[in-house]
């Protein structure tokens, strides 16, 4: 027998339910699972069911539509399917309360979603949801319609990581961070280049933000961006991300791609303090963020 997840609409009247229920059992395809989604003018239903080996999305799209359901959508699913969803979402979030970048990651593996387009015939139906944490936008897609319900809950999500990257910059400018080389009144030279910014403190480069060659894609260039240990926390990163961003929109880019290990803490709050829109995502152990730099005023040598 194989594992389905399925989503559809069914009509708001009484005993439509019932009405799958005995369809399902007449053809031997057991429900193991159901979740109800209210909406305004609909309820979206998703149901696990236990079917036949040898059926396929289409004998499961029948089977549903016979007993009245529409906009059916589906896909092979695993007995973590049955994991009590109260459970799923503590679990999210924990895993975002201990590593807050990796948010792409959970929370489309919490709504069965991919981070990135899916490429040929399934592209034009995929739906997306937005989440927002501070200025960086981050997307999810599937083929299933996402629910009201499931936007709110993403919301939510993405209202949790701004919570603790907010603790986390406050914390950070009330302790002190001593044995730092940093002394009082000491500000960083800031000195723009061809291809990039640089921070210097008495003739010592202590931090440096660089394009890379050659381009990824049209109008994209990967940024190289690093701040030496004893001088972080300090805004430095920040202000050398956000005067890259204008070298890069001087040299007639549109967007600049961080690429950083996905354990990496200091990405996220970075780029939100520097006020940049993105987009981030995270595959693997890799934590990726684009940020669209057309509308940037240049920044020239």
């Amino acid at each position: 027998m194989m594992l389905w997840r399925v989503r559809t609409t069914l009509p708001d009247r009484p005993g439509a339910l019932a009405v799958l229920a005995q369809r399902c059992g007449d053809a031997g395809v057991n429900i193991l699972g159901l979740q109800i989604f209210p909406g305004v003018e609909a309820v979206t239903d998703e149901l696990v069911l236990r079917a036949p080996e040898d059926w396929g999305l289409a004998d499961v799209a029948a089977l549903i539509e016979s007993a009245g359901g529409e906009n059916v959508s589906g896909n092979v699913c695993t007995e973590q399917a049955l994991v009590d969803q109260p459970a799923r979402y503590v679990q999210a979030a924990r895993a975002i309360l201990a590593q807050p970048a990796s948010f792409p990651e959970v929370v489309a593996r919490l709504f069965d979603a991919e981070a990135d387009p899916v490429a040929g015939e399934l592209a034009p139906v995929q739906d997306v949801m937005d989440m927002l944490v501070g200025e960086v936008q981050v997307q999810v897609r599937r083929t299933a319609s996402f629910t009201a319900t499931e936007h709110a809950r993403g919301a939510a999500m993405a209202d949790l990581v701004n919570d603790v990257l907010s603790r986390a910059r406050a914390a950070e400018m009330v302790l002190p961070t001593p044995g730092r080389r940093l002394g009082v009144g000491v500000s960083p030279v800031y000195t723009v280049g061809a291809d990039g910014v640089s921070a210097e403190v008495d003739g010592t480069v202590v931090g440096l933000a660089r394009l890379l060659d050659p381009e990824l894609e049209s109008g994209a260039r990967a940024v190289s961006l690093r701040v030496d240990p004893a001088w972080q926390r300090r805004g430095i990163g920040t202000r050398l991300l956000t005067d890259v961003a204008r070298v890069a929109t001087g040299a007639g880019c549109s967007e600049i791609l961080l690429t950083t290990d996905a354990g990496n803490q200091a990405v996220l709050p970075m780029v939100l303090s520097a006020g940049l829109r993105g987009r981030i995502r995270m595959a693997a152990d890799v934590l990726t963020v684009r940020i669209p730099v057309r509308d940037l005023k240049p920044l020239g040598v």
